[in-house]
């Protein structure tokens, strides 16, 4: 018995690793043409459904699309109300897996049909084109579920638990409890679905037990509802310590899914006897000869995967009506932070990680505002090159330093996480990304570096209680002008904003270069005519070559997000 439950667990494992290597392969395939999709099908409430629905079904993860869905909102391309069309949509998609399942494993035996996919897998595997190789990647998959799927079954079968007299006593002992057996096997739908991290496999499971003749449709669909619900809080724990849009986004989904959950309460045993009607299947027949216990055993997955779909579809025919005052209602429950200058991460929270490939997008915005605050940071340094009064002075250079500590803390928490997202299974142009989006926070860093150089070296002037000529002002004024002009174009860089060329931030570069120049001559000359003191030169010059050295890392960060093809180098 032991080792019969060990086997059920190792088939189940296999399946979840197939559903997640499908899903990662899918999305390698075409993770840049769906998050292009969600970012223009979501205008209108049925575009934005249709859209959730027809993404979740291609990946067969609903996860995926709810990551990919907060990443837009987060990101300021999608609002809540946007948002939340594509979270119903996402609900009624991953019902799909149910029907695949429920129509290739017990309709058809798989056993036989899975091992040419394994071959065809391998053979894809070797093909050099990389969209080939993530099609090999989802074929491998879809072969594992199966494996999994059939042998969970055919394990269930060998353990006869349709005569195991312990389990059947025990199912139909609650059976007799009423609303509170319901209540039980709710409760304990969501709790196993929190355990596994999986409401797919808990549903194969239920289709497995339903199927046996073991678990009675009432319990089985009471499971389901509970496997709802349990990918709700998952997906809510993890939001947490997340933004404020994540977890609002996170929160719709709870409250579409447990308002489904009671209005099918009020209505329970009326509304599983239609669909079990719409899909043929009799919950009180009782099949006597082995072509009618054959027969219901696959009608009882479709009465299940026919209430997983026909509940969803009906929350969303409810609900889609009142978006405008369920996202004023999350709103009022979950207010909006006041975005403080704590250089916080905002996008990319382990959490809420689903795969990587959907991970890099995540990071790329938390690296554009890295470079946002780097920027706001660096416009500090003229105002600080300006005061005069000690005690604002002092405030404002202890500020850069905070600035500077908190910079360097989050070059190591992004590095972090793209470390994390390695791990993962990532397509050859991901990987390639990701080396350039490390390359990109280590010269964002320097530029944090360069800045806080450059208010140490006015904070040193400023205690020796020297003071620059207005020459000097004025040309370090117009240095600092054009780097700020270089960290601009940075920005639209690395935002991939339209009509915006890699060669500008170059040209700025060269033009701080001579720049830098032409001030070292003048300085020298300077100081030999004696127009101020050596040691002021030296802080002069400082303050110079740091801009300088700022410029490199802007073209450093613009060539890391180019890959070196704009520049040409």
């Amino acid at each position: 018995m032991i080792l019969a439950v060990l086997k059920m667990i190792g088939c189940l494992a296999l399946l979840m690793f197939g559903m997640k290597t499908m899903s990662e392969g899918l999305q390698k395939l075409t993770g840049g043409h769906l998050r292009a999709v969600l970012g223009t099908m979501t205008k209108h409430r049925v575009g934005g459904l249709l859209t959730g629905t027809f993404v979740t079904a291609a990946v067969q993860s609903s996860t995926a699309t709810t990551v990919m869905t907060v990443s837009f909102v987060n990101a300021g391309l999608l609002t809540l109300k946007q948002a939340i069309p594509v979270i119903m949509g996402a609900n009624i998609g991953t019902t799909a897996t149910a029907w695949i399942m429920s129509i290739f494993g017990f309709q058809f035996n798989m056993s036989s049909f899975v091992w040419p996919f394994f071959g065809l897998g391998i053979a894809l595997s070797y093909v050099h084109k990389s969209s080939v190789k993530s099609f090999g990647e989802f074929v491998f998959g879809f072969a594992f579920m199966f494996l999994g799927l059939t042998t969970l079954r055919e394990n269930a079968v060998a353990m006869d638990l349709s005569h195991n007299q312990a389990i059947i006593d025990f199912f139909s002992s609650t059976g007799g409890w009423g609303i509170f057996s319901t209540l039980l096997f709710l409760l304990l739908g969501g709790i196993l679905t929190m355990c596994v991290q999986s409401s797919a496999a808990i549903m194969a499971i239920t289709l497995i037990l339903c199927s046996s003749g073991v678990l009675p449709i009432y319990q089985g669909i009471a499971l389901v509802m509970g496997e709802n619900i349990g990918t709700t809080v998952t997906s809510n724990l993890a939001a947490l310590s997340a933004s404020t849009q994540a977890r609002r986004a996170a929160l719709a989904h709870m409250l579409f899914n447990v308002f489904g959950v009671v209005w099918v309460l009020i209505i329970f045993h009326p509304f599983v006897n239609m669909v079990c009607h719409v899909v043929g299947f009799d919950p009180n027949f009782v099949p006597q000869t082995e072509e009618e216990i054959a027969h219901a055993s696959v009608r009882v997955t479709y009465a299940l995967s026919g209430f997983h779909t026909a509940f969803n579809l009906c929350n969303v025919m409810l609900l889609i009506w009142f978006i405008k005052p369920m996202e004023k209602l999350i709103c009022k429950i979950i207010k909006e932070k006041e975005d403080g200058e704590d250089f916080s991460i905002k996008f990319i929270r382990g959490g809420l990680m689903s795969t990587a490939e959907l991970s890099l997008f995540e990071a790329r915005k938390e690296i554009n505002l890295y470079a946002e605050r780097t920027l706001k940071m660096f416009r500090f340094v003229p105002d600080l090159l300006k005061m005069k009064n000690e005690e604002e002075f002092t405030k404002l250079f202890e500020r850069i330093e905070k600035y500077e500590r908190i910079s360097d803390s989050l070059e190591i928490e992004i590095g972090g996480y793209l470390n994390k997202v390695s791990e993962g299974h990532l397509s050859p142009e991901s990987k390639t990304s990701m080396q350039c989006m490390l390359r990109e926070i280590s010269e964002i860093e320097s530029i944090g570096d360069a800045c806080y150089n450059m208010a140490h070296v006015l904070n040193r002037k400023f205690k020796l209680g020297e003071d620059f000529t207005e020459e000097q002002y004025s040309r370090i004024d117009s240095m600092m002008k054009l780097c700020d002009q270089a960290m601009e174009q940075m920005l639209n860089v690395i935002e991939d904003k339209p009509h915006t060329k890699a060669s500008h931030t170059l040209k700025l570069e060269y033009e701080i270069n001579d720049y830098r120049k032409m001030l070292k001559e003048l300085n020298i000359n300077d100081i030999n005519a004696q127009r101020y003191s050596y040691q002021l030169g030296v802080h002069y010059m400082d303050m110079v070559n740091d801009c300088e050295k700022l410029g490199d890392y802007v073209v450093n960060v613009v060539e890391a997000h180019v890959n070196h093809r704009l520049l040409g180098t």
